[in-house]
């Protein structure tokens, strides 16, 4: 990379990617009544080790991750592996049985930071330090967001950066630039508005894509220190005169109508956000990367009119305009007490090497979290430019933070953008949640 990027303190769990309702199993697993796959991990009858493999992802995702694991089956032919696609609400609670003994895997999938740290800290991890898993192949940007005490406990596959998208043409019909500085962006939204279209699209019901908004301002308001100092209580908090003045600008978003109507009873992933992109009546919308996949299988024509720009700077703030939030998923870990580590580590490898990581670029529109690849993708290579660029990716408020914490931040930015809390309430509730859980 270019320069060294900084890892930020906050991440995303990205619940977006994760829309299907049912749990979907691999074709050569069975899942008894209760949701459990079966045979279990001791082995089968012909006398196979069995591994069992759980993640989130459906669609292009998941088929990434079968294949891989094909290819691990014909490199040990004397293992088999059970594939369980939860979808992400009710993994977490599956994950939370499973890790207090009910129902132990082996393999696992996480969003890294503060909900693996939660399973690291109870001894339900394996470290991956004295393994032979090569860590210089990972960019250490990801690579840090399953590292805990300065111990590794799983590997990345993937990246992503949350920007803005657009609709070229648009923008083009209105002769408008993409905007540099964040005056140029409210004369921006402005226009949009008096052209009768809705300036940005937000499906806001579960907070964590309005509290992108929050984050970003304080980024370029106060610099990358403020969320980590308030975090590691060292100096300002969460009350600090920035956030107050993060979230008033987001409420002079509202109050100019730069949002759809009922933006915070709107779930993501039922997909109506999008659609407002879809059919042109809004024309941009702060979100991740993921964005790119969902215009490639739900209204592949809009991508003649898609464009990303970064978020604008802001004049007179310290923070540096290169500045990305992003997050490093999927991270894959392995069980502390599975009883195939060998195995297990060698399935983490396969799931993250080189040829599985060109396999998720190329099909998932998605950037890679293995060192040096390019991709002839001109989307994700514009997405790799920048974060090559970057002088700093932090990751999303409510991954590290403690989940109490979280919640609250999650909360008080919703109510933010629905004018049912000032700016200053808003910022000493997130304030009160972090003296009671951290202090």
């Amino acid at each position: 990379m270019n320069k060294k990027l900084t890892l930020g303190l906050g991440f995303l769990i990205l619940c977006s990617a994760c829309a299907p309702s049912a749990i979907d199993e691999a074709p050569n697993e069975d899942v008894d009544t209760d949701g459990t796959s079966t045979p279990d991990s001791d082995g089968n009858e012909s006398g196979e080790v069995v591994l069992n493999f759980w993640h989130i992802d459906p669609g292009e995702k998941g088929a990434v991750y079968e294949r891989a694991v094909e290819r691990f089956e014909e490199n040990h032919p004397n293992a088999q592996v059970n594939v369980l696609r939860i979808p992400n609400d009710d993994y977490k609670q599956r994950m939370v049985v499973a890790m207090s003994g009910g129902d132990p895997l082996d393999v696992f999938h996480s969003w890294g930071g503060s909900w693996l740290n939660e399973f690291v800290e109870a001894g339900s991890v394996m470290s991956l330090d004295q393994t032979d898993v090569d860590f210089d192949q990972y960019l250490d940007v990801a690579l840090d967001n399953a590292t805990f005490e300065e111990e590794i406990y799983g590997v990345p596959l993937g990246v992503s950066l949350t920007l803005f998208f657009y609709n070229t043409g648009i923008f083009e019909e209105l002769e408008l630039d993409t905007p540099k500085d964040y005056d140029e962006f409210i004369t921006v939204v402005e226009t949009l508005r008096d052209n009768d279209y809705y300036p940005l699209a937000l499906a806001n019901q579960t907070g964590w894509t309005g509290a992108y908004y929050q984050e970003y301002l304080v980024n370029r308001l106060a610099g990358e220190g403020l969320y980590d100092d308030a975090l590691q209580r060292e100096g300002a908090g969460f009350d600090d005169e920035n956030y107050v003045r993060a979230n008033e600008k987001i409420q002079d978003l509202v109050d100019m109508d730069a949002f759809n109507p009922g933006f915070n009873g709107i779930p993501y992933d039922a997909g109506q956000g999008r659609q407002l992109m879809y059919s042109e009546q809004a024309a941009m919308m702060l979100i991740t990367t993921s964005f790119l996949n969902n215009v490639r299988d739900e209204a592949p024509q809009y991508e003649d009119d898609l464009g990303v720009f970064p978020f604008p700077t802001i004049e007179g703030g310290e923070g540096d305009g290169s500045n990305l939030l992003g997050s490093g998923a999927p991270v894959w870990s392995v069980y502390e007490d599975t009883e195939h580590e060998e195995l297990a580590i060698e399935l983490i490898k396969e799931l993250s090497n080189e040829e599985t990581s060109i396999d998720y670029m190329d099909s998932t529109a998605s950037m890679s979290a293995y060192e040096g690849l390019q991709s002839d993708d001109a989307f994700v290579q514009q997405f790799i430019d920048l974060l090559q660029d970057a002088n700093y990716l932090g990751m999303p408020y409510d991954q590290t933070m403690p989940p109490s914490v979280a919640q609250v931040h999650l909360d008080a930015a919703q109510e933010v953008l629905g004018n049912t809390l000032t700016p200053e309430e808003a910022a000493d509730l997130v304030e009160e949640a972090a003296q009671n859980s951290l202090d």
